[in-house]
């Protein structure tokens, strides 16, 4: 939940917001690299989504400087991917490969996108659940460095595709290891009743279907417990259920299992209040390499590599949307919402501010209750602060971008609003609901700024259509 700080509903928050993001001394507007963000409209539109490259690349070295450290530490190595599914573009492709990060894809498309990068193949991994034919045929011939198998067809499809393109395909086996995330529950993903992997309970006869298969060239096992996850407990268990498996493994195999990965789903702050709970990342890479090295030693079984897959933890802080308010409505809190909520303490009415996207760029408000923090941009205000939620143009009670928050009482129309922590899972989810064209996104560094996804226009969405 949004932390109400009163005293300051103009604050920039570094711990969530993109490192170089302030406040200019003279007129108050948010600059992001230097760059006004009234600038920026001006220049690319509204909404516009804003990614600072140079908090995004600082970011992906320090995630995969802290996690190979660790795993140097208890003497194995460590690979890590960028989870593409959280914001892929050529460019984004790019700065992850150059920072020395794999890239993750769970599609066809994210495929190519990975490809038209000038990713090495061999540092590709390829997720997805229903992977088609062609899909795992392409990548294959991609020279696809690991393939993830979800399922006991998949198997036969990869070994197919394989043998006849003539090579030995590396694959692991995604499997569920019962620990449940504590997230929400569309983003917990290693309970047994959800669409992706296989039982652990099933590893050893899986396993046994793999090697049956000269093109095959089984590493290890893959298991992602969700998202936005703060605390390491869930991944103790989880790292200790699957090494658990790997003695059997290995004695099925007649050689040790080479490879453990343990996804991701290390969370951010999207708000103030949730500042204080997201640990850094050299505590969580410590903190797992340890609970490795402990399971290792309970079960006796040689030391794998590692690999994670972290996304949201990478990209997400450096990414802001821009919106212009459109309109603004009082609305009186009655009953138990006006006292009720410790949030809304002290408020007789909440302001609805009404801005020129959405749902449709932003879903993850709709689809898991996300909560953001938002602030004035175009100017600072000394007004006394109201609570205001901020809702898209779209025809659904549903479409809200950020729950509550405090701004300048004085917010009106045409105003911009900066929305933090937007970096993951907004472009990524975003549709033309209400046939709203998607924003484009720019790359902020140093001063400079410059489009890497190209926006959409009406004209562009009618051409698809056929009459």
């Amino acid at each position: 939940m949004t932390q109400v700080n009163a005293a300051d509903p103009n604050g920039i928050d570094p711990r969530v917001f993109p490192p170089t993001a302030r406040r200019g001394r003279e007129c108050g507007q948010l600059k992001l690299a230097d760059l006004r963000a009234t600038e920026l409209m001006a220049e690319f539109g509204s909404p516009l989504y804003v990614v600072d490259e140079d908090a995004a690349r600082s970011r992906a070295r320090e995630v995969r400087e802290a996690l190979q450290a660790e795993a140097g530490r208890i003497g194995t190595e460590a690979t890590v991917y960028y989870a593409g599914k959280a914001l892929l573009c050529v460019e984004v492709a790019r700065w992850m490969a150059e920072e020395g990060l794999a890239i993750d894809v769970a599609s066809g498309g994210e495929l190519a996108v990975a490809l038209a990068a000038g990713v090495d193949p061999s540092r590709i991994g390829f997720h997805g659940n229903n992977k088609s034919v062609a899909e795992i045929e392409r990548a294959v011939g991609a020279g696809v460095g690991t393939i993830i198998l979800d399922s006991e067809i998949e198997i036969e499809r990869v070994a197919r595709a394989a043998s006849v393109a003539g090579r030995r395909q590396r694959v692991r086996l995604r499997v569920n290891s019962g620990v449940h995330a504590s997230t929400h529950d569309f983003l917990a993903t290693s309970h047994e009743d959800q669409k992706f992997g296989q039982p652990l309970s099933a590893a050893a006869e899986r396993m046994r279907g793999i090697l049956a298969h000269d093109s095959l060239d089984f590493v290890g096992l893959h298991c992602h417990i969700g998202s936005q996850i703060f605390a390491t407990d869930g991944f103790r268990e989880s790292a200790r259920r699957l090494l658990g498996v790997y003695a059997e493994l290995a004695e099925i195999a007649g050689r040790p299992i080479p490879e453990l990965n343990l996804g991701g789903g290390f969370g951010i702050a999207y708000t103030s209040a949730q500042a204080d709970e997201a640990p850094a990342i050299a505590d969580i890479a410590r903190e797992l390499a340890d609970i490795i090295a402990d399971s290792v030693a309970e079960f006796g079984i040689d030391m794998p590599r590692l690999a994670f897959e972290p996304g949201r933890s990478i990209i997400g802080q450096s990414g802001v949307t821009l919106y212009t308010v459109g309109t603004t409505k009082p609305v009186e809190l009655a009953g138990s919402e006006a006292g009720g909520d410790p949030a809304d303490l002290g408020f007789a009415e909440r302001l609805y501010v009404s801005v020129d996207g959405g749902m449709s760029d932003n879903a993850r408000p709709a689809l898991y209750g996300a909560d953001y923090q938002v602030r004035l941009a175009n100017r600072a205000s000394d007004a006394a602060p109201a609570l205001v939620r901020v809702v898209g143009k779209h025809c659904e009670s549903g479409d809200i971008v950020v729950q509550r928050d405090l701004l300048p009482g004085d917010v009106r129309p045409g105003d911009t609003l900066a929305v933090a922590a937007t970096g993951a899972y907004c472009w990524s989810l975003s549709s033309n609901y209400n046939y709203v064209p998607r924003p484009p996104i720019v790359a902020v560094s140093a001063g400079t700024a410059r489009l890497i996804v190209r926006g959409e226009t009406e004209d562009e969405l009618l051409a698809k259509s056929v009459y």
